[in-house]
């Protein structure tokens, strides 16, 4: 009881709607078969897709031929993890792992920002905007893999070596973490960093390398996507069908994706589009001159937000490390990225409109489906596009105050002999 008293009553509210919110979470997983909710659709990927690919890999290879496996083969150990809880199902313990890691997230969100000049509202963001999402999180592997940005970034300071290894291992699982290191601070911290997330990235592909086969078949199929129906380019697509666009929706490669005329050309602004954001990060580094405490947390925030609004596919998962790199900007007092977090929070909650719950009207492109993801991807590209210039403006060299002016000593003021004056 006396241990129950030392705790802040901030961190106990916190853990008290932590609790409260996972049950909600757990509730809709249970009812996850209502039409409101997709219909068992959220829940099918992992009982029937995860659980095929695990049975591949306990036997010694990758998927092969498999047009929906297009992940690094870090993701193999995420997905083998559910059979070190044999007394559960793979369903019950895939959850029960993925509840494992949302509690390593708020733990580590919390104690950051109960440090001098941080905050709990990463934390806060964290625990209550992941509800938002629905049971969704619950239902796919993202959030392990935020997981491992979130420590990436909590740990650029302290511990650089850290942050590289958890970087690199979270870009051998899903690639994007290793866009945690963009904004490392420069000096020996950068070079700490990116050295062990060399060696960590060889090492953690060496292995699957070794153990099983066919580790980098993922490249092939992840070359061959088209343009998914949530993506900038399918939502252009997708109002084009009420201007006589012949295009229809076709399942491929994991995701409801367009076909028809000029597919191809829209797969490539996207590229391009994706390369030009590459580039102005590149010089974003470049010239960026003033390092806060929160750079490297707002400089994996930004990167995340433009890959994300010029790729091909924006699955709804992604906005669990949307989420999660906005929780973690939150947590320093010095960020920039307060209003983007509001935009993200935005964009989530409609997110859940579009899928689960009218997913229905966004395949069959009525106006409603299309005006719905037309809206959230306007919010997410209002977040990039933000994101990058307080970013920009953050970082450039800090204006030198002018020199004091030298005003004389009272001393050294003349006064007029009176005498003289009347003179």
């Amino acid at each position: 009881m006396n241990r129950l008293r030392d705790i802040p009553g901030p961190v106990l509210a916190l853990t008290a709607a932590w609790l409260a919110t996972r049950a909600l979470m757990l509730w809709l997983l249970v009812h996850s078969g209502v039409r409101l909710l997709g219909g068992g659709a959220v829940t099918r990927e992992v009982w029937r897709l995860y659980f095929r690919w695990y049975g591949e890999l306990s036997h010694g290879s990758f998927p092969v031929h498999d047009t929906t496996w297009q992940y690094p083969p870090g993701a193999g150990a995420v997905l083998l993890a559910p059979g070190l809880l044999p007394w559960l199902t793979y369903f019950q313990a895939f959850v029960v792992l993925t509840l494992a890691a949302d509690v390593l997230i708020t733990a580590a969100l919390a104690l950051a920002g109960r440090r001098p000049g941080r905050s709990l509202r990463g934390a806060t963001l964290w625990t209550g905007g992941l509800p938002l999402l629905l049971h969704l999180p619950l239902a796919r592997y993202d959030v392990q893999v935020t997981a491992l940005a979130v420590l990436c970034l909590l740990t650029v300071r302290r511990f650089p070596r850290v942050c590289g290894a958890l970087g690199a291992l979270g870009a051998v699982v899903k690639v994007w973490p290793g866009l945690a290191l963009l904004g490392t601070p420069p000096g020996r911290t950068t070079r700490k960093a990116w050295l062990w997330a060399t060696a960590a990235a060889a090492a953690s592909l060496a292995v699957p390398a070794v153990a099983l086969d066919n580790p980098f078949g993922f490249l092939r199929e992840q070359g061959d996507r088209g343009v998914q129906l949530e993506s900038l380019g399918g939502t252009a697509l997708n109002l084009a069908r009420h201007a006589g666009w012949p295009g229809r929706t076709r399942y491929q490669y994991g995701a409801v994706e367009l076909v028809g005329p000029y597919v191809h050309t829209v797969a490539a602004v996207s590229l391009a589009l994706t390369a030009a954001a590459f580039g102005l990060l590149v010089l974003w580094r470049a010239r960026a001159r003033h390092w806060s405490p929160a750079t490297p947390y707002d400089a994996a925030l930004t990167a995340v937000l433009l890959f994300t609004v010029t790729s091909r596919v924006i699955s709804p998962q992604y906005m669990v490390w949307l989420l999660g790199l906005a929780a973690v900007c939150l947590t320093s007092r010095h960020t920039r990225q307060r209003p983007v977090a509001v935009l993200v929070l935005a964009a989530s909650a409609l997110s859940t409109v579009v899928y689960p719950m009218c997913y229905h009207q966004v395949v069959t492109g009525t106006w409603t489906g299309c005006l719905l993801i037309l809206a959230r991807n306007a919010l997410l590209t209002a977040a990039a596009v933000l994101a990058f210039v307080r970013l920009w403006r953050s970082t450039r060299r800090p204006v030198a105050a002018a020199p004091p002016v030298a005003l004389p000593r009272p001393d050294a003021v003349r006064v007029p002999d009176p005498a003289l004056s009347a003179s």
